[in-house]
């Protein structure tokens, strides 16, 4: 969820279906109320949304792309889908919880997230999310830039769009805002990318091309995602899929 990065809303759905299926495990932490109001913060096609819904409480569903809540809209046309930026949103009214799935690696702006959700929040209310932590995809990163470095003379670190922080950079920061930091965790969630040998290639389009490879003809973009695989297929390819070395962060925060 980010303003340099335009979401391709179909390849999200077919190719990378594994960011909700993996939410899923942080909506059990979430333990959503009947009756509850719920803003689903990066909500992407809404399918997370739906499933908060379905548990009772009424939901808004908010992400930066256009294409992704057209989508959403369609999908789920009884969840209320608005856009919004994380780094910098308010709401009518207070909500009982924020909650955000793979959404807030997109914002390097923490400091505006989190002022944002505390805002949004009534008193007592919680801010529930998983994103990517300190060193999540590293070898993609690692493949990715030695390839635009060593070949195309392009400094891929300039361009990195993520923002992966530790426990302690982030937690602090819910802390300096005036949240009680009730769990925080850092786990290894190793990611099976789906469709076998051409998993990385469709990470790689689906989520990197538009900051990494914007500016890149389809002809180069095509050759530079053969040499990134052949980089990383050491570390990440086991003969049959891509398996991505993801590291996420998990936080519940009271106000």
């Amino acid at each position: 969820m980010g303003s340099i990065h335009e979401w391709k809303a179909g390849l999200y759905d077919d190719k990378l279906g594994f960011v909700s299926q993996y939410g899923r495990g942080i909506l059990e932490i979430l333990n959503v109320q009947q009756g509850e109001t719920v803003l689903d913060l990066g909500c992407g096609t809404g399918d997370l949304s739906h499933e908060i819904a379905q548990q009772g409480a009424s939901v808004i569903g908010m992400d930066l792309s256009e294409e992704m809540m057209d989508r959403a809209r369609t999908k789920y046309p009884d969840i209320h889908f608005i856009s919004g930026n994380a780094e910098n949103f308010t709401l009518d009214e207070p909500v009982d919880a924020v909650f955000s799935n793979a959404a807030l690696h997109w914002v390097k702006n923490a400091e505006g997230v989190i002022s944002s959700v505390w805002h949004a929040l009534g008193k007592g209310g919680r801010f529930v999310a998983e994103f990517g932590g300190r060193g999540n995809v590293e070898m993609i990163v690692k493949s990715i830039t030695d390839v635009l470095s060593q070949d195309y003379g392009v400094d891929a670190n300039e361009l990195n769009p993520w923002y992966f922080p530790s426990i302690g950079e982030y937690t602090q920061l819910l802390e300096q805002q005036g949240f009680r930091v009730t769990y925080a965790v850092h786990f290894d969630r190793p990611t099976q990318l789906e469709d076998g040998k051409n998993g990385l290639k469709h990470w790689l389009n689906g989520l990197a091309a538009d900051v990494f490879f914007k500016d890149i003809s389809e002809s180069d973009k095509k050759d530079i995602f053969t040499k990134i695989a052949t980089h990383a297929s050491e570390s990440l390819f086991d003969g049959e899929s891509w398996i991505a070395d993801y590291k996420r962060l998990r936080v519940v925060a009271f106000k």
